[in-house]
């Protein structure tokens, strides 16, 4: 629950509106205590979702992965999600995983959605890598192939595009790569989709901004002192920036 927390707070400071978190039973208080403004939604399972009965196409965009853990049933709920959602989503964390173990759910997934693996969930997807060069040109390969945005995350995050292009962000320090930065991440790009910026724009704005914030975070706490959640407090700030600059 820690990791869907810091994944809805952050959703909520990058101007997604109104936002409904779907929780497994145990984690209904956690989540009215942490996130406030979110809405919740029990579904079926007390500790785990074990499946939805919500209509996935009732949302204007869709962030799965943090904190559902990896589970004999989790297949069939992201086969559920993807053949119920027509829009781009952006997967992570345990969505990546289940991927992983799973890979005729690909076909399933909309075009143009976002995947935004770290390395060692990035070589479970799609094997292992001599090094990081062979391991963008594999995101660039399986961005083309599966018509996917796929974001590498790391101290410069790349992000593959499905037309061919691709980028690296400019944003972030070392004091990111810390638990729960990712999470932070899929809110930022969950609410940009949600915001109807094009897939690809929100890709690139979100992983900016997610830098962005993270390095205003360090100048005031340090890199050594950051946490997920101050990247999530200083997101304000890195927004300002950008409206100053532009």
């Amino acid at each position: 629950m820690g990791a869907a927390s810091l994944s809805a707070n952050a959703c909520l400071r990058a101007g997604v509106g109104k936002l409904t978190c779907h929780i497994p039973a145990c984690g209904y208080t956690i989540m009215q205590v942490s996130v406030p403004e979110a809405m919740t939604r029990v579904e079926a399972g007390d500790h785990y979702i074990e499946s939805i009965s919500s209509a996935a196409e009732q949302y204007d965009a869709i962030g799965i992965g943090p904190g559902i853990g990896v589970y004999d049933g989790h297949a069939g709920l992201l086969d559920k999600v993807f053949s119920s959602f027509s829009k781009p989503m952006v997967i992570d964390a345990d969505a990546l995983n289940v991927l992983a173990r799973n890979a005729g759910l690909f076909p399933k997934i909309t075009a143009f959605s976002i995947l935004t693996p770290h390395p060692g969930e990035f070589d479970r997807l799609f094997g292992k890598s001599e090094n990081d060069f062979a391991r963008m040109r594999l995101a660039q390969q399986k961005a083309k192939e599966l018509q996917l945005i796929i974001v590498l995350k790391g101290h410069r995050s790349f992000v593959a595009m499905p037309g061919g292009n691709s980028f690296f962000n400019s944003t972030g320090n070392p004091g990111m790569a810390t638990g729960g930065s990712g999470d932070v991440l899929t809110g930022i790009l969950t609410a940009l989709l949600a915001q109807r910026y094009p897939p690809e724009q929100a890709a690139l704005l979100g992983v900016y901004l997610h830098g962005l914030a993270g390095d205003i975070a360090a100048a005031s706490l340090t890199e050594e002192a950051m946490i997920a959640g101050d990247i999530t407090q200083h997101l304000g700030n890195a927004f300002r920036q950008l409206k100053t600059n532009t």
